[in-house]
């Protein structure tokens, strides 16, 4: 699977605003009562591929759900949210899920979902059918892929003019798009916890100024190729993404608990220029940090120690063995 990184504007929340939920279900794309949960026609039921919408304005919510027997279940992110998603109390994902990520679910299946913050999701229900060698793909959470997001603005964009017939012509290119992606071949094994903590900690102490690749690989032992690939599977992010995490917590602290300045904060958790705090900040917690300030506003908020670790190998995305 080619995971080109080019289309940034992939990455940005497709619009989706506070009067989302109480528009109209349409024909073609119907709103869910309840997550996962879709009352279809005969003529629906007897389709292939049927895609719903799932929207969410509370700030963390839980579901249950378990995929049918005879389908695939895929999401696709309309905008950032935070997940933590599991099966039989084990994580398949923790972390920021971008607007355009992509996460799949097998037949017969159960799946449980925590939501951090508001959520807006295309749901596409596939059936066996159409991925008859799709083992490999039970738990894929596929992080900010092009294609998926360039589908799902394709359908928000049409909104109510959305016909039944390219609705099912956008399930199809899906269902094609999953079955060409390539799985893991090789297995990188995670930095040691030891020498993980160091990194950590080194991190935490150095955070608000420049850190170069380099400069963690020494504090790790390692050069930089063992050390970047060992460092991302076993925490999931990548060296420089983990700092940029450590100082968007470091900043909300800064937002919830005083009055500085935006500029004032920027260069206080180490960015150069307030544009490019705003540019982080939003991408990695879905809003400005304006916004978030308004919303959060005299909280007791404590930056954490660390990011929270999520599975995530190379090229953006996870890929499981059934369990």
């Amino acid at each position: 699977m080619s995971s080109n990184l080019h289309a940034a504007h992939a990455w940005t929340d497709f619009p989706v605003d506070s009067r989302d939920h109480e528009i109209r279900a349409t024909q073609a794309i119907p709103r869910e009562s309840q997550w996962r949960r879709i009352d279809r026609t005969p003529e629906q039921a007897s389709e292939g591929i049927t895609i719903s919408r799932w929207d969410d304005l509370r700030s963390t919510s839980s579901h249950e759900m378990t995929t049918p027997e005879d389908r695939y279940f895929v999401g696709i992110a309309l905008k950032t949210t935070r997940a933590k998603l599991t099966r039989n109390g084990r994580i398949i994902f923790e972390g920021t899920m971008p607007a355009g990520s992509l996460y799949v679910t097998a037949p017969s299946q159960p799946l449980s979902a925590q939501f951090q913050a508001p959520c807006a999701f295309l749901h596409v229900h596939i059936s066996r059918d159409h991925l008859p060698h799709a083992d490999g793909l039970n738990d894929l959470v596929l992080l900010r892929d092009p294609l998926a997001a360039e589908l799902a603005k394709a359908l928000i964009e049409l909104g109510d003019a959305t016909d039944r017939q390219f609705t099912r012509c956008i399930g199809q290119t899906l269902a094609m798009h999953l079955t060409r992606i390539e799985l893991p071949r090789v297995k990188v094994n995670a930095l040691p916890k030891w020498r993980l903590r160091r990194v950590e900690q080194y991190i935490a102490d150095h955070f608000d100024r420049c850190i170069s690749l380099s400069e963690l690989a020494n504090v790790a032992g390692l050069s930089r190729m063992h050390f970047a690939a060992q460092f991302r599977a076993a925490t999931g992010y990548r060296p420089r993404e983990y700092l940029l995490t450590q100082r968007v917590e470091h900043a909300k602290a800064l937002l919830a608990t005083t009055e500085q300045p935006l500029a004032e904060i920027a260069l206080a958790v180490g960015f150069s220029t307030q544009a490019h705090f705003s540019t982080v900040f939003k991408r990695i917690s879905g809003q400005s940090p304006a916004r978030w300030r308004l919303a959060n506003a005299g909280g007791q908020l404590e930056a954490e120690a660390r990011p929270r670790r999520r599975a995530l190998p190379d090229r953006d995305w996870i890929a499981s063995a059934a369990a």
